[in-house]
């Protein structure tokens, strides 16, 4: 015997499950970031030191 559909709850879940995925790439991106962040920091001060 099949399940009687739970419209609602099924709803709920794909809209949970879509905010947990992007919140992880959220948080990716942002350490990604991060990162780009230090690697131009330890580049720029070199540069400017050299140039100066």
């Amino acid at each position: 015997m099949a399940r009687k559909p739970n419209y609602r709850f099924d709803r709920i879940e794909r809209e949970r499950q879509k905010a947990t995925k992007k919140a992880e790439r959220l948080k990716m991106k942002k350490e990604k970031a991060e990162e780009r962040k230090k690697a131009e920091a330890l580049s720029t001060p070199s540069s400017s030191s050299v140039s100066d």
